[in-house]
């Protein structure tokens, strides 16, 4: 019995082990990928995120898209990336796009120009 105990135990930390060794080597491929492409950070209840995505499909750029509001790891990035760009939090206005490296904001004023600066930058 004491056997059968130390042998489960064993290869539950074993498949810990290689679980987290896997999942660690997927992130480092998933930054890297990310490094150029642009990133939409949005939320489906926004519908200028939304307008924001349906922009893209229709010139045909590819990006990535992540909900925020329910994906907390890209939360974290997208602040991240706010605050090393010198972007106060309480001034931000979603959808926030990262296009290669440099961060666009939604102004909310001129919608119409803001999707626009994103078709500029991808020629």
């Amino acid at each position: 019995m004491r056997a059968l105990i130390l042998s489960i135990v064993f290869a539950i930390s074993l498949s810990q082990v290689v679980f987290s060794q896997v999942i660690h080597s997927d992130k480092k491929a998933v930054k890297q990928s990310k490094a150029n492409d642009i990133i939409v950070y949005g939320s489906d209840t926004c519908h200028y995120c939304l307008d924001t995505k349906e922009f893209l499909k229709e010139k045909q750029i590819e990006f990535i898209y992540y909900d925020v509001d329910v994906n907390l790891e890209m939360q974290n990035e997208m602040v991240e990336k706010l605050q090393k760009a010198g972007i106060p939090l309480d001034e931000i206005s979603l959808p926030i796009v990262d296009l290669h490296g440099k961060l666009k904001m939604n102004n909310v004023a001129d919608f119409e120009g803001f999707l626009k600066s994103l078709t500029e930058k991808t020629k």
